[in-house]
Parts: structure tokens; C-alpha cells; sequence
């Protein structure tokens, strides 16, 4: 916070040692403990009531709908993949009996389930693998443009 190192700390310790005096000074540290304490208590309250408001304010909100315009297919892989699980997690085919038609289809749901979280896993992992294949492109690009171009063969004739 106010970016003192041990030396500084030393040093104000040693200064306070000398000002207040040994009698006094555990009561001078007693009391700033205090004061820092109370003065934390108040930036915590302080924030808290700050994101309370940003919560009633519904910027959370906006946040999420500015993160879903800036990366759609992403924001649309990840509803896929919740409702994937939360299908999976709604369906347990241990609850019927497997030989009636219920406990069949429970099965089936089931597997469907686990197959569409499959899927969407797999279509997140290649999504990632693109964007770290653009990165990369980019990467040898930027590279490129920084090395100096090699000289022309007239120039090494000349030199």
C-alpha cells in the first residue's frame, strides 16, 4: 500500500524508539494497530457496499452481456456445455427400474447427455487450439517484421 521495505521500517522504528522512548512504545504500536485495524475494517465495509451496489445496479449484468458480445461463440459453448450438465445431473438412471420404459429412457437421456458434454468439451478444445494457432501466426509474424532484412546480393558485391 505504501510501499515500504524492511530498511524503511527500520528506520521509522528506530527514529519512533528514539521520539516516544522504550516505556511508551508498545502503546504507540498498540494504538496504530488499532487504527490500522479500524481503518481496514472501514475499506472492507466501504468495498463491500461498493459491490452491493454495482450488484443492485445490475453492472454484474452488463459485465456478462459485454463479455457475450465480445466472444459469442464462447458465451453460446459455454450455455451448451451448463445445460449438458445440468441435464446429466438431473437424470440418473439408477433411480428407475432399467427393464421398464422409463428406466430405458433415463438410460438413453443419460447418454445423450454425456455424449453432448463430450462434444462440447472437444469443440472447446479445438476452439482453443485455433486461437493459439492465430496467436502463434501472429507471433512468427511479429517476428518476421522484427528481424532485418537480409541484404541484397548487390549490396554484399559492393562491400
Amino acid at each position: 500500500m505504501f510501499d515500504l521495505g524492511w530498511t524503511e521500517l527500520l528506520v521509522i522504528g528506530v527514529v519512533a524508539l528514539i521520539v516516544v522512548g522504550p516505556k511508551d512504545l508498545p502503546v504507540l504500536f498498540r494504538n496504530v494497530g488499532r487504527f490500522v485495524g479500524k481503518a481496514r475494517g472501514m475499506a472492507r465495509e466501504f468495498s463491500r457496499a461498493m459491490h452491493d451496489a454495482a450488484d443492485e445496479a445490475g453492472v454484474n449484468d452488463m459485465a456478462k452481456g459485454l463479455k457475450a458480445a465480445s466472444n459469442p461463440m464462447g458465451t453460446a459453448m459455454d450455455g451448451v456445455k451448463q445445460a449438458a450438465q445440468d441435464m446429466a445431473k438431473s437424470i440418473d438412471p439408477a433411480k428407475f427400474d432399467p427393464s421398464s420404459e422409463t428406466g430405458k429412457l433415463a438410460a438413453e437421456r443419460a447418454e445423450d447427455a454425456k455424449k453432448i458434454q463430450a462434444s462440447t468439451a472437444r469443440a472447446a478444445a479445438e476452439r482453443k487450439a485455433r486461437e493459439a494457432e492465430e496467436a502463434l501466426a501472429k507471433a512468427e509474424e511479429a517476428e518476421a517484421a522484427l528481424k532485418p532484412a537480409a541484404p541484397k546480393p548487390e549490396e554484399e558485391a559492393k562491400s
